[in-house]
């Protein structure tokens, strides 16, 4: 199992994921479709030239979601209770098709569960960057993990 216990977390753990994902035409397309988003920006490749852009832009909920799940392996795989919300999420630059993203995490809050006294709260700042080393997007997640069982 990857992911680590509540207990195994201290507040300032950093971590930089290992893994990196190169983004597609095809994950945008079906990302968009799938989610029934209509964006000509998304879609559209004479819209997005004829936009600020120039070019096809991803679709910004693909590029959160590739955020968690890029965090997951290494933070939450197989601890998780349930992920209890996403806070300050901020996109200050675009994705374009062919960027390449990583992803990084801080935990920044540890609180006990009241309601739950084998889990505990983590607080995960993520950040996903790309081959520039521009931050695309951010947040905050908060996530139930349980606590190490008892040997």
């Amino acid at each position: 199992m990857a992911g680590r216990w509540f207990d195994e977390w201290t507040v300032g753990d950093r971590l930089t994921h290992d893994i990196r994902r190169t983004v597609t035409e095809t994950d945008n397309l079906l990302f968009s479709t799938m989610t029934h988003n209509p964006q000509p920006l998304h879609l559209d490749a004479e819209a997005a030239r004829q936009s600020e852009f120039g070019q096809i832009l991803v679709n910004g909920t693909f590029t959160f979601a590739l955020m968690v799940g890029l965090s997951v392996g290494d933070t939450t795989l197989g601890t998780l209770v349930a992920n209890l919300g996403y806070d300050k999420l901020v996109m200050p630059k675009p994705v374009f098709i062919g960027d390449t993203m990583r992803a990084e995490s801080e935990v920044v809050e540890l609180r006990e569960s009241r309601s739950r006294p084998d889990a505990g709260i983590v607080t995960f700042h993520h950040r996903l960057r790309n081959q520039r080393d521009e931050v695309v997007c951010e947040c905050l997640r908060s996530a139930l993990l349980r606590r190490k069982p008892a040997d």
